[in-house]
C-alpha cells in the first residue's frame, strides 16, 4: 500500500492527475490524498506516470509525496475506520 499525497495549483493538471490515480485503483481519503492498495505492477505504473507524463509539466508550487511504507502500521479514526468494513445493503 501507498499513500499519495499532492498540492497542484493548475486545475486542469490537478484533474488529469485524480484520474490517472483513480485509473489505477487509488481511493479517495481526502481532497489530494489517496491510497493505493494494489498489486506492485499497478504502483510501479503510477510511479512511472508521475515520472514521465507529470513530473515535467509541475511547477515550483507544485509537489506530490508518495508515502511507500508496506510495513508499515496504519492507525484510522473516525470515517476511515469504515473503509475496510465490507458494507451489504438490502
Amino acid at each position: 500500500m501507498i499513500i499519495i499525497s499532492y498540492d497542484i495549483k493548475d486545475d486542469k493538471l490537478r484533474t488529469k492527475f485524480a484520474k490517472m490515480l483513480r485509473s489505477n485503483g487509488a481511493i479517495r481519503l481526502q481532497f489530494s490524498v489517496y491510497e493505493v492498495n494494489n498489486t506492485q505492477r499497478i504502483i510501479d505504473n503510477i510511479k512511472v506516470n508521475i515520472v514521465e507524463k507529470f513530473s515535467k509539466l509541475f511547477t515550483g508550487a507544485d509537489s506530490v509525496m508518495i508515502f511507500d511504507a508496506p510495513n508499515a502500521k496504519v492507525l484510522k479514526y473516525g470515517n476511515a475506520i469504515h473503509r475496510d468494513r465490507d458494507v451489504v445493503y438490502f
